[in-house]
């Protein structure tokens, strides 16, 4: 099954996406992350959208992979006068997490614009093991 978590992210915020439950037997990992500008064509935008197991204390641009709380990060550029923009999303898809997790964005153009962000999620069901593991590792971060 495939769950599926859309909206519209303001510069320099964080957005839950609520996932955890009681018993923590539900896991999930991330299959497909989508951003696009909120108004395509416009203006110039930079936009770092990543997503994290935890909440984070200051929000910025940096990408670090080493980074254990870091679940998947896509980039979406467009300047003025340039017909196409770019794109470019990681997704560490070996990664399984039942509790909340965390999308952050910020716009580096100077323009300071929303952004857009699409998720789709696999649920995938855990034992008892699995979820006592997940759940160590998401509270943890590591």
């Amino acid at each position: 099954m495939i769950k599926t978590f859309r909206g519209l992210i303001l510069n320099g915020a964080e957005d839950k996406i609520r996932l955890s439950t009681k018993q923590g037997k539900i896991g999930y990992r991330i299959v497909k992350l989508q951003v696009m500008q909120d108004e395509p064509g416009q203006e110039s935008a930079e936009h770092t959208v990543k997503v994290y197991r935890v909440s984070q204390t200051s929000i910025d641009n940096k990408v670090d992979f080493s980074d254990s709380q870091l679940l998947g990060v896509a980039l979406w550029h467009k300047h003025s006068g340039v017909t196409y923009p770019s794109d470019n999303t990681v997704i560490f898809d070996s990664v399984i997490f039942n509790q909340d997790i965390f999308v952050t964005h910020v716009d580096t153009d100077g323009s300071y614009l929303p952004c857009n962000y699409y998720m789709e999620l696999e649920v995938i069901n855990l034992s008892d093991n699995e979820a006592a593991v997940s759940t160590l590792m998401d509270i943890r971060g590591t």
